[in-house]
Parts: structure tokens; sequence; C-alpha cells
């Protein structure tokens, strides 16, 4: 059965990403217009928060700040008093480099990738921070750095680098946090796309975002079966995760970037947060336990 998304907030962001359910509200980002956006379902607010520099993802810490991944390095900040904590700025001999996806692993390690501003192949990386604050560049080179995900059984990460199409398996140790190549999970078709965020459900089942595809798809990484989709009224998908009180709520961000003003107008929610109610329940986002 075919799901459809309907539009929740209708921000026009021009890069909508990076939604993160902590329990009680959403955070997400409009990556080039620079916002960090905090959206409460309870009473439909939407609070923005204006950044300085690029913000690709957002992850809530221990300490009660968010980890958010700009394009001058990963800092903590501080709701209240606006403040910015650097982590560290493994890229910044890599000036039109930025952060891109990142989440945290069972176990509160970060995990955040970088890529080229335009773009350029081969010029991002995955990296890894600690519980000790400690970061290490794990996969390397990768052009767009994207989607991660984790299986409910703690044995493998799902990892997106956009231009290769596909959705690849890596063994994982979660005492350790360290990963091996395994094989590709999920190759997405011609013609639907490229597959951009990604979140889990339950039963092990990866939901993609498709970039020029109007929908995120429900895959089993094992046989890379399709087995399910949402449509989005937005041609540029970007990101998705499950929140609400029973985790059954899929959010989904979406872009303006990329279109034209003829696409805009076929396209006039593109850039809005979207929501579909589904038959599954996802995984509790996880936030970072690590000491800075």
């Amino acid at each position: 059965m075919a799901y459809q998304a309907e539009l929740v907030i209708d921000e026009k962001a021009t890069l909508g990403e990076g939604p993160h359910w902590d329990g009680h509200v959403l955070y997400w980002v409009d990556i080039i217009s620079k916002k960090l956006h905090r959206y409460n379902p309870e009473n439909h607010h939407n609070e923005t928060f204006q950044l300085e520099h690029y913000i690709g993802a957002v992850i809530p810490a221990e300490d009660g700040r968010l980890v958010v991944g700009l394009q001058n390095g990963i800092h903590l900040f501080d709701l209240e008093t606006k403040g910015l904590t650097l982590i560290d700025d493994p890229e910044k001999d890599l000036p039109h480099n930025r952060f891109n996806d990142g989440k945290c692993d069972p176990s509160g390690r970060l995990y955040i990738g970088t890529m080229d501003v335009s773009a350029k192949k081969g010029m991002g990386s995955l990296y890894r921070v600690d519980l000790k604050g400690q970061l290490k560049k794990i996969i390397s080179p990768v052009t767009i750095s994207n989607g991660l995900a984790w299986s409910p059984d703690q044995k493998y990460m799902y990892y997106i680098d956009t231009p290769t199409g596909e959705v690849s398996t890596y063994r994982y140790d979660q005492r350790t946090g360290d990963i091996v190549y395994k094989e590709t999970a999920v190759q997405i078709p011609n013609g639907m796309g490229s597959p951009d965020g990604m979140t889990i459900d339950q039963e092990g089942m990866i939901w993609v975002a498709h970039w020029g595809g109007s929908r995120v798809t429900r895959w089993n990484p094992h046989s890379g079966k399709l087995l399910d989709e949402v449509h989005v009224p937005a041609s540029n998908v970007t990101s998705c995760t499950f929140g609400g009180k029973d985790l059954d709520e899929l959010y989904i961000t979406t872009a303006r970037q990329g279109l034209t003003e003829e696409e805009l107008a076929l396209n006039p929610q593109a850039g809005g947060l979207f929501k579909v109610k589904t038959k599954e329940k996802g995984m509790v986002g996880q936030v970072y336990r690590g000491s800075i």
C-alpha cells in the first residue's frame, strides 16, 4: 500500500534537512538559509534560530545542548544563550566543504559527514566522534555524505553516498563503533531520483528519501526488495524520521533548491515539512552521550 504525505508547515525551505525527533519536538534545519527549526506538534509552533553558517545536521546532546554540523565544524549549540562551543573542525583546510547529514549510534557516538558545497566528486568524508570527544575519519572519499541508520539488532550500519545511487551495508561493532563494508543493500532504480536521507523502523526496514523522486521508499536491506512508498507533493525529498508519541508518524523534509521557476509552480509546497501516519513504528532517535 502506498502512503500519501500531508503538509505540516509550508516553510518553503531552500534546503530542508536533518529531522530528529526528541520525544516531544522535531528538530530540523534549512541548510542554505542557515536556520535551525524546532517544531512542536502540540501547538503547531515552528521556532526558528538563525545561525551564521550553513547547518547540515542537528542532534540533541545529553547535557541539553544540541550538536550542530556547520560549514565551520562540529559545535554544541545552547538554545538559551545561542552560544556555540567547538567540538572539532577537521576540514578547516577545505573552506568549500560543509557538514551534511549526521546521527548518533546506539551507544551515543556521533557519525557525521561532509561534502563540497558544489558537490565535487570525492571531496567529502564520514567522521565519528566518540564518547570522549575524539574525532576519527571512518569513510573516505565520498561525494555527498548522507543517510545513516543502525539495525535494531545493532549488527549493521546503513549509509548513503548520494551519487552512488545506493544504500551500503556495513558490519557494525557496537562495542567500538567500528565499521567494515559488507555489501550494497539497495540499488535505487533509474527514474526514481537519488537516495538522500534515511531512517529505519523497528522491523529493521529502511526508509529512503528520494531527491528528484517525489517520494520516500521502504526497503528490505537484506533482500534489496522494495516494500512500500510514500508519495510526497514535492520533487526534492531530502530526509525523514519517525516521531509522535507512538513513533508511527513519519516526518519528511523537502527542498526548493534545484528547481526552476516553472518547476516551483508545479511544486508549490516544495520546501515544506510533511508528515504521514504509518503502520510501522520507528526507532528512538539517539542523543550524543559524549563529554566535551
